[in-house]
């Protein structure tokens, strides 16, 4: 009995040492649930096709890139970050579409949406990390103070990876009446910073919920999660569609590029807006590589480039162009070896050659995706001048008349 008292004890000093970032593990009927799940085997999550959560490469050759002073300067802006001054202003008049979209920065994006607000991974902290001393620290101010967003009807949560799921504004949000739509298993973590479990909508893949006149389904990702120093793969990762009576929108939270994008637009789309994730891609190009391919970095199976963010979006829109595409998941943080400027520059190329109309607002700044797009390279201003090894040569095009050859070649003989 002695010894069984002192392991509780040396548990309960164990949790308590524990930072509270770090959340909570799914127990009790919460654990039942995800051991049901169509999507947990073998004692952990799976994704809908196979992915690597490492590196490429060894884990040797992926410091070297990572910490490399030259290319550190080259993964931040050189200026600073065009933030739009008048972001709560301007949420303050109703959308006249019945539908706009405005991103905070990273993957966090607040959808104005037949009436109803959702407030996509909200992130407000400092830092993606669960220490407030170290972790990538934001590059950008938020847009706005979190309390001047006004109400907001739903918080959704694509996954728990701190960069998506942040300690300090879930603990703000949790003090007001927003509901909160997540994966299963996240609803652990929201529960032990003090959201009550009444407002928790915890879904898995294809499941949805009802808030309002508005249905939430979460969708599959090919990702991973965790948090803590043993990472148990018990949450989910998800992707998620929002239909509204009148308008259709998806966020793709972080992913891999896979056959389901084409299974979602066919079950949900097409979409009004998708956004989709572009940022912190295993693919990039040193100043001095010259090869066409791109060098092997990070993630290569678990994060899109922006020429696979694009084609997610044609899939998602049942093959072809339509809707507008919002990038996301870039710019605010530095997570990832490529150049800063690369994702949006790349992304640009990629949507005009897919004739796909897509929108480049800065952090905080609305837009209607019926209504005019803010298309300006605002990120050229604050950047180094990059390369463009990812352009492919044009095809060229037969002139409309060929060249006429009116001579008898055999009678000139």
């Amino acid at each position: 009995m002695t010894g069984t008292g002192s392991d509780h004890t040396l548990r309960a000093r164990l949790r308590a040492l524990r930072p509270a970032a770090f959340g909570a593990d799914p127990t009790g009927e919460r654990m039942a649930r995800i051991l049901r799940s169509p999507n947990f085997a073998d004692g952990v999550f799976r994704n809908p096709e196979p992915a690597r959560t490492r590196p490429s490469g060894s884990a040797r050759e992926f410091a070297k890139i990572y910490f490399d002073k030259e290319a550190r300067a080259r993964r931040a802006p050189h200026g600073t970050i065009p933030v739009h001054p008048t972001t709560v202003a301007d949420l303050a008049r109703p959308p006249a579409t019945g539908l706009r979209v405005t991103w905070m920065g990273h993957s966090s994006v607040l959808a104005e949406i037949d009436g109803r607000r959702v407030l996509f991974d909200p992130v407000w902290g400092d830092r993606c990390s669960p220490f407030a001393f170290a972790g990538p620290k934001r590059l950008h101010p938020v847009p706005a103070p979190l309390a001047t967003l006004g109400p907001v009807d739903v918080v959704v949560i694509s996954h728990d990876h701190y960069d998506h799921l942040d300690l300090p504004t879930i603990k703000a949000l949790a003090g007001t009446e927003t509901l909160f739509a997540v994966p299963l298993g996240v609803g652990a973590h929201l529960e032990h910073w003090g959201v009550s479990a009444s407002r928790i909508r915890e879904l898995d893949w294809t499941e949805s919920t009802e808030i309002g006149d508005l249905r939430l389904t979460a969708t599959p990702a090919r990702h991973f999660c965790g948090r803590g120093l043993r990472n148990q793969q018990h949450t989910l990762w998800a992707s998620w569609v929002v239909e509204g009576p009148e308008h259709r929108i998806y966020h793709s939270g972080d992913t891999g590029y896979f056959s389901g994008f084409k299974d979602i637009g066919a079950a949900h789309g097409p979409f009004d807006a998708t956004m989709i994730q572009i940022g912190a891609y295993s693919e990039y190009w040193p100043e001095d590589h010259t090869d066409p391919t791109p060098l092997p970095g990070a993630w290569p199976d678990i994060h899109m480039s922006p020429a696979k963010g694009v084609q997610a979006h044609l899939d998602l829109q049942g093959g072809g162009p339509g809707g507008v595409l919002l990038p996301i998941h870039w710019a605010t943080f530095n997570l990832a070896p490529h150049a800063w400027a690369e994702p949006g520059e790349w992304t640009r190329y990629e949507a005009e050659e897919a004739g796909q109309a897509v929108a480049f607002p800065r952090p905080g700044e609305p837009f209607e995706p019926a209504g005019k797009l803010p298309v300006d390279a605002w990120w050229r201003g604050v950047s180094q001048p990059l390369a463009h090894p990812w352009r492919r040569p044009r095809p060229v095009e037969a002139p409309a008349e060929a060249p006429r050859h009116d001579l008898d070649l055999a009678g000139d003989r």
